[in-house]
């Protein structure tokens, strides 16, 4: 076959098949072909440079190439495939007189599937030796049909760039694959979804818990019935001020904890267990009766006093508890009589926190 012959059937055939593929919708799976091998056949024809010279004569101009090959090939990722092809050439100059050796084409090139489909773009390295060998770069793009699970055509088109002699080449070329491995290339096909029938009855949609969200859009399952809810069905809550004071009295001159404050004391223990987080200050103070020395010391035993008796009858945390002596400094009855040091004989202590509570309907 004559090299144009050969050439005018190549460039042919990709147009045909570039008619056939233009109207295809199917689509391959390219997670199915990673890790898949192929092997494949090829018709190529090189458009060489101009200033090829099979000889020194000008008349020994090399006009082009055209050849077969074979490849083989390696998908690595669903976006990206390794290749390695070999073409046997049958070069032309152009004039009768020249008898020019066939030349070779050994390509190493990886292939880029931008949508993980038909169309890629390829680049690589080509040692082609056209009178002689000298290493290529090459860059193109090119279009793979899918004929079965197995098989695919495929055209491409690439350009060379010859490093020693700055040569620039072109290329086309029209394959065939056959890929090894179980369903490689699976093709996607539209679905058929059966009609529906016009008569059937509509579920309605359900609110399992009552509170007026739609089990679809409830986030918070199962909420209370009393409970207000937001638009995602969860309860909503406000907060409030949860707080309780503690008022002892102490004989004149003690700090012995009389019983009947001890059921005060527990409800302060209960307090304290409930918010394991809040902690609790506890004041001791004396009337003005007596030296401002010793009084400081037993209002220091009064506030200890209680601290003793949530430790050990309550079960308290020492280290939740603080005991501070006022002394006479803070007096609440200023007044020089019996009932104003009664009064003034106390420790006091309050504890307050921020609880959550659920909003009713």
């Amino acid at each position: 076959m004559r090299l144009f012959n050969a050439s005018r059937l190549c460039q042919a055939l990709c147009f045909a098949t570039l008619s056939f593929t233009a109207s295809a919708s199917e689509q391959p799976d390219a997670d199915s072909l990673v890790g898949n091998t192929y092997l494949g056949g090829h018709l190529t024809y090189f458009k060489t440079d101009l200033d090829r010279l099979f000889t020194s004569d000008s008349k020994s101009a090399i006009d082009g190439a055209a050849g077969f090959g074979g490849e083989f090939g390696y998908r690595i990722t669903p976006f990206y495939e390794a290749r390695l092809s070999l073409s046997k050439l049958n070069i032309d100059t152009g004039h009768k007189g020249f008898d020019v050796p066939s030349g070779t084409s050994t390509a190493f090139d990886l292939l880029y599937f931008p949508k993980k489909a038909n169309f890629y773009f390829v680049a690589g390295a080509d040692f082609l030796d056209i009178n002689h060998s000298n290493l290529s770069a090459d860059l193109g793009m090119g279009y793979r049909h899918y004929l079965s699970e197995n098989t695919a055509l495929y055209i491409e088109g690439k350009s060379h760039y010859q490093f020693d002699d700055h040569y620039v080449d072109y290329s086309s070329k029209i394959g065939f694959v056959y890929y090894f491995g179980t369903k490689p290339a699976p093709i996607k096909r539209a679905k058929k979804v059966a009609a529906q029938p016009t008569n059937k009855a509509v579920s309605a949609p359900k609110d399992s818990d009552a509170d007026g969200v739609f089990d679809a859009n409830d986030q918070c399952s199962n909420t209370p019935m009393t409970d207000k809810v937001d638009a995602n069905g969860c309860t909503i809550f406000t907060e409030q001020q949860e707080t309780i004071n503690l008022i002892v009295n102490f004989a004149n001159n003690k700090s012995d904890v009389d019983e009947q404050y001890l059921s005060e004391i527990a409800r302060v223990a209960e307090f304290m267990k409930q918010y394991s987080h809040v902690d609790l200050t506890i004041n001791g103070h004396t009337s003005a009766v007596g030296e401002a020395a010793y009084n400081q010391q037993l209002s220091e035993k009064r506030a200890q006093a209680i601290v003793d008796v949530l430790v050990n009858n309550f079960a308290i945390e020492q280290s939740r508890l603080t005991a501070i002596g006022h002394g006479e400094a803070q007096l609440v009855n200023e007044a020089n009589t019996p009932a104003a040091h009664a009064q003034n004989r106390r420790i006091q202590a309050k504890v307050q926190t921020t609880k959550k509570v659920a909003i009713k309907r």
